[in-house]
């Protein structure tokens, strides 16, 4: 995924804001509260879906390319040596792009920042945790949160990761956050924490 397609995502995520008129951005359908995301692989951007047009991608040869579903787990994972990926601000999140290379964001108000991840120390990472050797590629994240003496690691849909960065963009104030921000984020991992 582009960093343009994801500041796109945030900025919709954030804009939308539990709108009830959101529709499929497949078919036009109406949409519920909860529904499910696919990836557009070639625009590199996440879409909307009805439960109809999210059958469809249920298997990724199906979308030849084109879309994949993002899947609906979240798991909690316990001992993953987050130290070893670098993380300097206590939070981010990974993604395995489908030609195995591995890019870390860290979210920010101003969206999220990228670089890549060394493939030896991802080896390394994943080697002694099962739930990281099947993340599907592009769609789902290992997202890791050291923050004021926070130990969160989750295994995660990648529309989770969009939805913590629009939190963050909404409740950051000056340059250090403000209280504001820090209250987000412990209400996005209890919030996450109760529908794993």
């Amino acid at each position: 995924m582009t960093a343009g397609a994801l500041q796109r995502a945030i900025r919709r995520a954030h804009d939308r804001g539990g709108d009830p008129a959101e529709r499929c951005d497949l078919c036009g359908e109406d949409l519920p509260g909860a529904h499910a995301h696919v990836l557009d692989e070639q625009a590199g951007k996440p879409l909307c879906a009805c439960r109809a047009c999210a059958l469809l991608f249920e298997r990724d040869a199906a979308s030849r390319g084109h879309y994949r579903l993002v899947p609906d787990r979240r798991i909690r994972l316990t001992g993953v040596p987050a130290a070893d990926l670098g993380v300097p601000v206590g939070l981010a999140f990974f993604v395995r792009r489908p030609d195995g290379t591995v890019a870390a964001h860290y979210p920010s108000p101003a969206g999220a920042t990228r670089w890549d991840v060394d493939p030896e120390v991802w080896a390394g990472v994943t080697a002694a945790c099962e739930p990281l050797r099947s993340m599907r590629p592009a769609v789902e994240a290992l997202l890791v949160s050291t923050v004021r003496g926070a130990d969160e690691q989750w295994l995660v849909p990648i529309d989770e990761c969009y939805r913590l960065v629009a939190a963050i963009r909404g409740a950051w104030e000056g340059l250090s956050g403000g209280q504001r921000v820090w209250g987000e984020i412990e209400r996005f991992f209890q919030d996450l924490a109760a529908r794993a």
